[in-house]
């Protein structure tokens, strides 16, 4: 062998050769979405009984050392997140002073969608009481709600939370919303009330004319009565 020669150590034959919780580190370090453990168990050509216990094994060792960071179980996979002792520090980074809040239409609007799911606009605008297609679009935008076919009876589109609204939440899934009738009693009853009186919005129609009490933009639309003014984003 010649002395400009450098040997290099061999590497790992194949996958399954790999030591599983650190390759299970590698790979859940890069994804941009929970990682299924079918899909781990694929990718590491392991069993998937092997991979679940590597994976809780590795999160309960996180939570036992304090580290900054935690491994969850979220949206029906893994992913890294950063430990919520910490969420301070990591803010400060990423909105350096600004803020990515949801409104309180925003927030309103995606609460009756997650919760009459799948839904269409005209029956979210009947819910609250206003029309909600700025919202929507916002909503849709972010990545919090997505298109769930048609309604048979008007054509209408209906619309449904994605799993990134459950990564977002924190929740396994849907059956871990918090139940609803004990914060608003009068839903069914509201709905019920306001829905005839609220047209159906194409979404694909211009904004309204500007009207007495209504102020239209091209993203804010506000509505004002005589004792409140209600702001959608």
């Amino acid at each position: 062998m010649s002395e400009d020669t450098i040997e290099v150590p061999a590497g790992p034959g194949t996958v399954a050769d790999l030591d599983l919780r650190p390759a299970l580190e590698a790979v859940l370090m890069v994804v941009d979405e929970p990682a299924t453990e079918d899909h781990l168990a694929k990718i590491l050509e392991r069993p998937k009984r092997q991979i679940a216990d590597a994976l809780r094994e590795l999160a309960d060792e996180y939570t036992v050392q304090g580290r900054g960071f935690e491994l969850r179980f979220v949206a029906g996979g893994w992913r890294f997140y950063t430990r919520a002792a910490y969420a301070s520090a990591v803010e400060r980074l990423v909105l350096d002073g600004q803020t990515a809040r949801l409104t309180q239409a925003a927030l309103e609007t995606l609460a009756v969608v997650a919760y009459r799911q799948p839904v269409s606009r005209s029956r979210v605008s009947a819910v609250r009481g206003v029309n909600c297609d700025g919202v929507m679009r916002t909503l849709l935008q972010r990545g919090l709600v997505e298109e769930a076919g048609t309604e048979p009876e008007t054509g209408a589109i209906l619309y449904r939370t994605t799993n990134y609204f459950l990564e977002r939440m924190g929740l396994r899934g849907l059956d871990e919303l918090p139940e609803l009738a004990p914060f608003l009693p009068e839903a069914d009853a509201i709905e019920a009330e306001t829905q005839e009186g609220v047209p159906s919005f194409d979404p694909d129609a211009p904004d309204p004319d500007d009207g007495p009490g209504t102020r239209t933009t091209d993203t804010t639309t506000t509505y004002t009565t005589t004792d409140t003014t209600t702001t959608e984003l």
